[in-house]
């Protein structure tokens, strides 16, 4: 499984989650005391590349989904914004340039199953930091309560479809797999109409959760110093209660 499900409708995966924008202070502090060329890993849709391009600062976003970047592409030509966009696998980047900062936002790193595919990021994010280069990336917190949600259809979220003209109500169905560390999840979305299913689509991903002494090791491994760990993008101090984990790294 290429784990694309979930962004195959680029349009409709822009309705679900453009509004989710707290990653940006952190990151313009960053940008702001980095420079650029600034790259976004994973970038999808531009979420976060096209706000930071609008502040004025240069950004690359690689994705290895086309349909993604060809939907941030005409997004930013829209809005008349230049920015390069490479179709790139993030384990194996051949940029023609190195970084001051590159970032990883949406728990996108959650998408490496394996210690080597791990390994293999983080070592080609590494070669391709400048000298002091930052990086910062967040993932989901692997408490209790996450690995263990239900197996049986479980209410998430509304939101509204702005294209159907529809109220969206979310379900997931999760199965955790403890001997490799992924979580498999089922999205089920019902598209509603005065209180009665019109519409269901089904998704699915499998995302590997990485506890907080493993991740000290696995970076310190790969060339880069942890310089904060965050609870969240308002650098709030981790704690056992902690949904998210957001590092801020340093090439060594």
């Amino acid at each position: 499984m290429n784990n694309f499900e979930e962004y195959n409708d680029p349009i409709s995966y822009d309705i679900e989650n453009d509004a989710y924008t707290s990653e940006l202070n952190l990151l313009t502090e960053w940008a702001i005391k980095q420079g650029g060329p600034i790259i976004d890993l994973a970038c999808g849709t531009g979420r976060m590349t096209i706000p930071l391009a609008k502040k004025g600062f240069e950004l690359i976003g690689v994705d290895l989904h086309r349909g993604m970047l060809e939907h941030a592409k005409r997004k930013a030509e829209n809005l008349v914004i230049q920015i390069k966009w490479l179709v790139q696998d993030c384990t194996v980047l051949q940029l023609e340039e190195k970084s001051p900062f590159m970032f990883m936002v949406g728990n996108s790193f959650q998408h490496f199953h394996t210690n080597e595919q791990q390994n293999l990021v983080l070592r080609s994010i590494h070669s391709h930091l400048e000298t002091d280069g930052i990086l910062v990336f967040g993932i989901r917190f692997p408490t209790a309560e996450e690995l263990l949600q239900p197996s049986t259809e479980e209410y998430w979220k509304t939101y509204i479809d702005t294209i159907e003209n529809k109220e969206v109500k979310v379900y997931t169905i999760s199965n955790y797999n403890p001997l490799e560390q992924i979580q498999h999840y089922t999205t089920i979305r019902k598209y509603m109409d005065k209180g009665n299913v019109v519409k269901e689509r089904r998704t699915n991903i499998s995302l590997r959760y990485t506890y907080p002494k493993e991740m000290e090791r696995l970076l310190f491994e790969n060339g880069l110093d942890i310089l904060h760990v965050y609870e969240d993008w308002n650098k709030s101090l981790l704690s056992k209660d902690s949904d998210e984990m957001i590092y801020v790294c340093k090439k060594r």
